[in-house]
């Protein structure tokens, strides 16, 4: 799947992802954003119709606008595509993916904990990376967070 024209070709025509949101900056790495409400479909289509087959990690952002969870997905060949899931900060709700990669439980618990995503679907579990004690709407990695100073006793 090392053909990068052929992903995006792939990615563009079949998704409608916008064809300036897919980038191949450097050999074997793609680049590319999901159209609104399709991510889970370009997500499912590159696992199981494009070979990316190997979860790597789940980045979150704050580009203070949006939030947005990156999938790096590798391939056998050395490929890695990053899909951009794209969502509001205000309702920042996307879908697990651990019915196809368990071990997304942890990465999609730090969206929880660091950025205040809500992923619909994840299964119950500890809190990670954050003790149980610290307070559920602190968001330490959104880039408005200000941390809250405690009492003197």
């Amino acid at each position: 799947m090392s053909d990068l024209l052929a992903i995006k070709e792939a990615l563009v025509g079949k998704f409608g992802c916008a064809a300036d949101k897919v980038t191949t900056p450097r050999e074997r790495r793609v680049f590319a954003e999901a159209p609104a409400g399709r991510f889970r479909d370009v997500f499912d289509h590159a696992v199981r119709e494009m070979g990316f087959d190997w979860l790597c990690t789940i980045t979150g952002l704050d580009d203070k606008e949006t939030l947005v969870a990156m999938y790096h997905l590798s391939h056998a060949d050395g490929t890695v595509l990053s899909l951009k899931n794209r969502v509001s900060r205000d309702r920042p709700v996307i879908g697990t993916v651990t019915d196809m990669f368990p071990g997304a439980a942890n990465y999609e618990r730090e969206l929880v904990d660091l950025l205040g995503f809500e992923v619909e679907g994840l299964p119950p579990g500890n809190r990670y990376p954050l003790p149980d004690g610290w307070p559920t709407d602190q968001h330490p990695l959104r880039k408005d967070w200000q941390p809250q100073k405690k009492a003197d006793p």
